[in-house]
C-alpha cells in the first residue's frame, strides 16, 4: 500500500511539473508605415536573435554567431539575404524593392530596418512574412501597418503568409 501511494505522489508530482513547463513563443513583429515627407514605406521587424539565427544556419549551413563577438563578418550579408526571401511586398499590383538598411541589437532581439521607395498614392499593399516557418511549424509573424492613416494588424503563420490591403 505505501509503494502505491509513494507512486501516486510521484505521477502527481511529475504531472503537475511537466504541466508547469515553459513553451517557446515563435513571434516577429513587423511595423509597416508610409512617410509621405520621405516618399517611402518603411518597416521594422523585430525578431528573436537566437531564432533568426537557426533561420540563418539553416538556409548557409554555416555557424553565424549572431551578436556576439564571434559574430561571423558576412553575417549582415546572410541577414540581407534571408529577409530578401521571407519578406516581399506589391505595392499597387506591382512587386516592390524591399531595401534592408541595416540592423540594431536590443537584448535578445535584432531589429531590422527596411525600406520602400515609393511616390504615388497608394491603393493596395501586400506584404508576404513567412519568417522563420522554415524552422518552426508555429512561427506566428504580427503584421502592423499604418499606411494612408489606416491602421490595420494581421497575424501571418505558416499556412498564411500574405497580408493584403485595398484602399
Amino acid at each position: 500500500m505505501k509503494n502505491k501511494v509513494k507512486f501516486l505522489f510521484v505521477f502527481a508530482a511529475m504531472m503537475l511539473l511537466t504541466s508547469l513547463t515553459v513553451h517557446k513563443f515563435y513571434v516577429s513583429v513587423t511595423e509597416v508605415a508610409y512617410t509621405e515627407s520621405k516618399n517611402r514605406i518603411e518597416i521594422t521587424t523585430r525578431i528573436f536573435i537566437d531564432d533568426l539565427e537557426k533561420g540563418l544556419e539553416k538556409k548557409y549551413n554555416k555557424k553565424i554567431n549572431l551578436a556576439t563577438k564571434e559574430e561571423i563578418p558576412e553575417a549582415k550579408d546572410f541577414i540581407k539575404g534571408y529577409l530578401n526571401q521571407r519578406v516581399q511586398a506589391n505595392v499597387n499590383n506591382k512587386t516592390a524593392e524591399v531595401v534592408f538598411l541595416g540592423a540594431e541589437v536590443e537584448n535578445d532581439v535584432l531589429i531590422c530596418y527596411l525600406k520602400i521607395d515609393f511616390s504615388e498614392k497608394i491603393t493596395t499593399f501586400e506584404l508576404y512574412n513567412n519568417l522563420l516557418t522554415e524552422i518552426y511549424a508555429d512561427q506566428q509573424n504580427l503584421i502592423h501597418t499604418n499606411i494612408n492613416n489606416t491602421k490595420r494588424s494581421f497575424l501571418l503563420t505558416k499556412s498564411e503568409k500574405i497580408a493584403l490591403i485595398k484602399y
